[in-house]
């Protein structure tokens, strides 16, 4: 096949796979959301929840860095390139001896953590005040072996999806979030005010535990798997060599975050939760659309670069690109336009007043900023995974991780609460060129030209598209009001609105990519 043809044809081809994994990734992503607005209406955005925020993010950080998409990363590629050789069993002997070395390992890391929080985790809460960072440490004790269930869930996830089985990884957020929500809306309300938090913190733990017990039978006819620590297993040490890169540069990512945080208590009490509010409504659009195609982009990568098909890989990579930029320029168009709106619609409600509506959707406009530059990020940096190389993705994460720093601490001052995601949203966009410059060089050319041309068109329809939704929604707010189902109506009109002019408009340019919109018309299967 020519590589125009190719072009040509990529949008379609990852069209079908992409809409069943978005369509559950969307529907966890819309349970999360219902998650955070409950918790919201509990806890607004200061006292425990802001303990509460600090306490999740660095065992998630810890998941980041020694479990989940690190190994995800650097298992897949070995895992595929043994299947791609006809040595199944290699390829089954592998996968056993990661279950026993995550369920040791991150167990003893988990224990260790929980030994330690009492002097770890005040050095991430700075700003706050003695009684809020007791609180943080005994949250965090409560969350930390969700490390070790996460690194098995990951790994059970990465052999799904090399397995081409994406359903049930997508589903299983789901139902995370739902054992969550039903913590936060049946238990919380017979529970004392001061242990509600609590409440939080271990259904977080239970909803851990039960996506892992739901993926598990999933893998029936892909092992057996026989248990052992791997020594001696040079794939075992293969992988682990790729992980300490990979590690560095998915983790390095997540650092960033941890980063935010750590500033946001330097501004105020109430600046950690709306940040972290801020940043949910953000994952909401890369979540469905940017992580679904890259999730499952990245086996099929894998495997050509296995081949060494650069041209395929060239094509591949190109389509999802204009993919992303497809769908996530409006998203970020409308956010920034309609943050206010957005997040007085989903969260203000309860303890969440008007002044955290403010605070967060401060924070949600400047986060808007980087939204598709970071979502294309994503599908760059597994592109390098793919080709078992690690180090460029990396070196270029530590570089952003060098700029958020520079930037929070330059902002966090003079720019208060919307200082610290404007930072990041600076980073990403620095990352993203960077990265797609290196990948352009490694690839002998990435149709950038062709790329492009998709971010233009995207960013036009998407100019069109945001006119559109803004003169809605400000129709219906002045003749509506604020009341819930007005906001519903008004909001819901200008999304609605927003998604049928950034249609039409791709129609009019003759964007390829609403080629592979058409095949989410067909039953999923």
């Amino acid at each position: 096949m020519s590589a125009d043809r190719a072009q040509q044809d990529a949008p379609g081809r990852l069209g079908r796979s992409t809409a069943i994994f978005a369509f559950w990734t969307g529907i966890s992503r819309i349970a999360g959301l219902v998650r955070e607005i409950a918790a919201a209406a509990i806890f607004g955005t200061s006292g425990q929840i802001s303990a509460f925020v600090v306490a999740f993010n660095v065992p998630n950080l810890l998941r980041s860095l020694v479990a989940d998409s690190a190994l995800s990363a650097a298992f897949v590629p070995v895992f595929t390139e043994l299947e791609e050789q006809g040595r199944k069993k290699e390829a089954q002997r592998l996968a056993g001896a990661f279950i026993g070395l995550i369920t040791m390992a991150l167990g003893l890391i988990s224990l260790l953590a929980i030994i330690a929080a009492p002097w770890v985790m005040p050095l991430f809460a700075p700003g706050l005040d003695q009684e809020l960072v007791d609180e943080t440490v005994r949250l965090a004790r409560i969350m930390f072996p969700i490390v070790p269930l996460l690194g098995l869930t990951g790994l059970v996830a990465a052999l799904l999806q090399a397995g081409g089985r994406f359903g049930a990884t997508a589903f299983a957020p789901v139902l995370w979030n739902a054992v969550i929500i039903l913590g936060l809306v049946a238990v919380t309300p017979f529970v004392p005010d001061e242990h509600r938090i609590e409440v939080y913190a271990i259904a977080i733990v239970v909803g851990t535990l039960a996506q892992l017990l739901y993926l598990i039978p999933s893998l029936r006819g892909m092992g057996p798997f026989p248990i052992s620590l791997g020594f001696g297993n040079r794939r075992v040490r293969q992988v682990l060599v790729l992980m300490l890169p990979v590690t560095l540069g998915l983790g390095l990512i997540n650092i960033n975050l941890t980063i935010d945080t750590v500033f946001a208590t330097l501004v105020s009490e109430e600046a950690p939760r709306a940040i972290d509010a801020a940043f949910r409504l953000y994952l909401l659009p890369q979540g469905v659309f940017s992580v679904a195609i890259s999730t499952v982009l990245f086996p099929t990568i894998a495997r050509l670069s296995a081949r060494d098909d650069v041209v395929g890989m060239r094509a591949t990579l190109a389509g999802g690109l204009r993919q992303i930029f497809f769908m996530l320029l409006p998203a970020s168009l409308f956010l920034l336009v309609l943050a206010e709106p957005v997040t007085r619609l989903v969260f203000q409600r309860g303890e969440f007043g008007p002044a955290s509506t403010a605070l967060t959707s401060e924070a949600l406009v400047f986060f808007a900023i980087g939204l598709a530059f970071n979502g294309a990020s994503l599908l760059v940096i597994r592109a390098f995974f793919s080709m078992q190389m690690p180090w460029l993705p990396t070196k270029v994460a530590l570089l952003g991780v060098v700029i958020n720093v520079v930037l929070d601490a330059a902002f966090y001052g003079p720019l208060g609460t919307g200082g610290i995601p404007l930072a990041t949203s600076i980073a990403s966009i620095v990352t993203f060129l960077v990265l797609l410059r290196l990948l352009d060089r490694e690839l002998g050319g990435l149709h950038g030209a062709w790329v492009l041309d998709g971010a233009v068109r995207s960013l036009l329809a998407a100019g069109v598209s945001v006119l559109l939704a803004w003169a809605t929604w400000r129709v219906l707010d002045d003749a509506l009001g604020r009341s819930l189902p007005a906001q519903i109506i008004s909001v819901g009109t200008a999304t609605l609105a927003a998604v049928v002019a950034h249609l039409a408009a791709a129609q009019a340019l003759e964007m390829r990519e609403l080629k592979a919109l058409s095949r989410l018309r067909r039953p999923l299967q």
